[in-house]
Formats: C-alpha cells, sequence, structure tokens
C-alpha cells in the first residue's frame, strides 16, 4: 500500500523519471499504432535545460494519454508508467483522506468536477437501469438548492428527473420536513430510485449537507438510493479540519465522492477526482470502445496523464502534516475574519470547518464588490449574498484591508439613515 508522506525534490523527481520511462517514449520507440504523440517540438521544446528539474512540466511535453480507468481491469499499457502514479494519488484520496478499504474503490482523475458528478449520476443511472431493472422515469435525482449546477446539468443530459430540496437561509440546512414531503410526492407519482447527491461544501456557502438526513427518510419509506459525496471543494478541507468526520466511506451507505484538486489543492484546471465503491463504475463500461485495452468506463475517454502527476506532486510535496498545517492556517485566517464581522453585527453564514465566509448583501456595495472581487449568488437584482474564499493568496493584510473599507461604508450608510 503506497503511503502517503512527505518527499524531498529528489525523491519526487526520480518517481517521476521512473513512471516516464515506464511510458513509451514518442521520439525514440518504434510506435505504429497510436493516434497520439508527445506535444509537436517546434512549439514545446523537449530538450529545454529547465525541463531537467521540471517533472511536472516535464510530463506534459511527454504528454501521456490516460483513457480508461486503471483501477478497473487492464488498461493501455503504452501508458503503464504513468498510471501507476494515478493509482498512487487514488490510494491517497481514497484511503487516507476518505478512509475506504485498500482495493475496495474504483475511479480516476477526471477533467473536473462537473464530469466526476455526471459520471457518478451516469453510473447509479445504469446501475438501477442494469442491477434492478428500472425505467429512467423512475428514477430521480435529489439534492439542495445550494447545490452545483452539474446537477441539474446531469439531470438534463441523463434525461431523469431533479428534485430541488429547500434549505433555511441563515443556516443552509436541509429542510428534513420539505425532504420527507417531496420524497413522498415523488414515491406516490411511481418514483421508486433516488440518487442522492450530498454536498461536502457548496460552492456559494462552504455548507455541509448531513447524509443522514437522506439516508434515514429514503430507509423509512423504504425506498432503494445511492448516495454520491460532491466535495468538490470541501474534500481537501473538511476531513482535514474536522478530525470527527463520518463523511466517508467508513459509512457503508456512501458510495462515492467527487474532489477537485484544482480548487484547494491548487492544481492545474482539470483535476477534478471521482472515486467510488467497487462494483458499480461497470455500469458505464464502453464495450464499444474496443480498440483501447480494457475498453473505457469513464466520460471523457481520454485524457492527461500530466494532471495525475501534478496532483502527486503536490501531495508528496506537502505529506499530511504539511497539508494539515495549511489547511489551519487558512482556517485561523477565516475565523479572524469572522471575529471582524462579529464585532461590525454583520449577518454572514461560515460553515465552522470550511474556509468560505458569505456575507449577506445588504452590507456590500457595488464598490466593495469591484475592488474585492467579491462573488455573488446571482448577477443579478435578486441576489441576497457575496462570498468570500480564504484561499492560500487571501493573506490577513488583505482582509484587513477589506475590513476597513466594510467599516467605511457601514459608517456612511448609519450617517445617511441617522441624517434622514
Amino acid at each position: 500500500m503506497i503511503v502517503w508522506k512527505k518527499l524531498s525534490q529528489k525523491e519526487r523527481q526520480e518517481r517521476i523519471e521512473k513512471a516516464l520511462d515506464g511510458n513509451v517514449n514518442f521520439a525514440h520507440d518504434l510506435s505504429l499504432g497510436y493516434p497520439a504523440s508527445k506535444l509537436d517540438g517546434k512549439v514545446f521544446y523537449s530538450d529545454a535545460p529547465f525541463l531537467k528539474d521540471a517533472p511536472t512540466l516535464k510530463a506534459y511535453v511527454a504528454n501521456p494519454n490516460h483513457i480508461g480507468c486503471h483501477t478497473f481491469g487492464s488498461s493501455e499499457k503504452a501508458f503503464s508508467g504513468t498510471q501507476e502514479i494515478e493509482r498512487e494519488v487514488l490510494e491517497v484520496l481514497a484511503v487516507a483522506i476518505f478512509k475506504a478499504k485498500p482495493d475496495s474503490y474504483d475511479g480516476y482523475i477526471a477533467p473536473g468536477g462537473t464530469e466526476a458528478n455526471i459520471q457518478a449520476i451516469w453510473m447509479y443511472r445504469n446501475y438501477f437501469m442494469n442491477k434492478l431493472g428500472a425505467n429512467p422515469d423512475e428514477i430521480v435525482i435529489i439534492a439542495s438548492e445550494d447545490t452545483h449546477y452539474s446537477i441539474p446539468k446531469a439531470s438534463n443530459l441523463l434525461m431523469i428527473d431533479w428534485l430541488k430540496i429547500p434549505v433555511a437561509f441563515q443556516t443552509r440546512l436541509i429542510d428534513t420536513d420539505a425532504l420527507e414531503s417531496i420524497i413522498v410526492n415523488a414515491k406516490n407519482e411511481g418514483k421508486k430510485y433516488f440518487i442522492v447527491v450530498s454536498n461536502m461544501g457548496t460552492t456559494m456557502f462552504g455548507a455541509i449537507d448531513n447524509p443522514e438526513d437522506y439516508i434515514r427518510i429514503l430507509e423509512k419509506h423504504e425506498l432503494d438510493f445511492k448516495l454520491h459525496i460532491d466535495g468538490a471543494y470541501g474534500g481537501f478541507v473538511y476531513p482535514i479540519s474536522n478530525k470527527d468526520s463520518v463523511i466517508n466511506f467508513e459509512n457503508p451507505k456512501i458510495s462515492s465522492v467527487t474532489i477537485d484538486a484544482h480548487k484547494m489543492l491548487q492544481a492545474p484546471y482539470g483535476t477534478g477526482i471521482f472515486i467510488c465503491r467497487k462494483g458499480l463504475i461497470e455500469n458505464v463500461l464502453t464495450k464499444e470502445a474496443e480498440y483501447v485495452e480494457g475498453m473505457d468506463l469513464t466520460l471523457c475517454g481520454s485524457r492527461s496523464g500530466s494532471n495525475a502527476i501534478a496532483v502527486w506532486m503536490i501531495l508528496f510535496t506537502y505529506g499530511p502534516f504539511g497539508w494539515c498545517e495549511k489547511i489551519r492556517i487558512l482556517q485561523m485566517r477565516t475565523e479572524w475574519l469572522c471575529e471582524q464581522l462579529d464585532a461590525l453585527n454583520v449577518k454572514y453564514f461560515r460553515e465552522p470547518f470550511m474556509n468560505i465566509v458569505t456575507i449577506q448583501a445588504e452590507y456590500i456595495t457595488k464598490q466593495l464588490e469591484e475592488k474585492y472581487d467579491l462573488v455573488p449568488q446571482k448577477h443579478d437584482e435578486n441576489n441576497k449574498w457575496y462570498k468570500i474564499v480564504i484561499m492560500d493568496h487571501v493573506e490577513v493584510d488583505h482582509l484587513s484591508t477589506f475590513i476597513t473599507d466594510l467599516k467605511v461604508t457601514l459608517d456612511a450608510k448609519k450617517g445617511i439613515k441617522n441624517q434622514i
């Protein structure tokens, strides 16, 4: 089993060199059958001296194709070296972070969290159809109103309904009474199979859904369901900051998870991650991909193996303790901001283990929005919230400047109100 630990620059470089040596080398090997090559040498100079000490960039130039799923069956032997790097990434995430048992999962590094979420819903739709004989109109997605837009996108693409569950305005908690009423109505209308998307860090609020809310009600009404955790944002934060988190594969009802390395992990874009339990991903096996060794079980097909190397490099540069330290620093900055907002009596939402602070729109002027690139919940006159995300580049000095400007704005509003 791979052990997640901090490696030196030399150790990381040697590991990536070994992986690239295990791949086909289009510059030297006799390789006639692949519709692929290294990147164009007239544009991407493969002999540039700096590449020797830049293994991630060297991997991009080598251009490995990680088509397929490398935790399931066989894969294209031409890229076996870097496929092993991808398996090591998945093992760290599945076992070390989300507490799966070794070799109990499948998955891949997708071009983004949107695809990873669609992959989950596609897989569960086919599972219900293949294993339980479901008709598509008997299958339904349930997720909160704060859920990422990839879920209605999946609903549209796969032609299955999405039931939107309301949440409380202040706490962003799922309205469990409404949830039960919606489930009962769906059951009465012929829905038998439920694909649940439970959020680990919603896009706008960083809110954490309690998957047990869904489990309890669906089991009460004796309904078949599969439960997916959308941790695209929170997957690299919440399990680290909340040591008591039970939202992981130790819960037998949780079957899959999405995580985005290009958010908190600061990997290049196109590094979404999909992980599911064994026995599920074969429901999306594309048998028609006969020329691909092992065929294909992913939505995207061809994808860059260099993205797997980028994620591996970050994970093994920090190690578990270094990553925990980084998250704790961001937590402290977030808590500092919340203390300042409390002192100003500004209303906001913040999940205690996350690094997103979402401020009610009444306190934010257009000038503040534009100066600090604050993100609104809606780009229209009905907007109720603005969010601040405490990423690595957001330091306390930046937050202090914002608080100063916010205080000036609030004092000006008070002055106008007193004059009236």
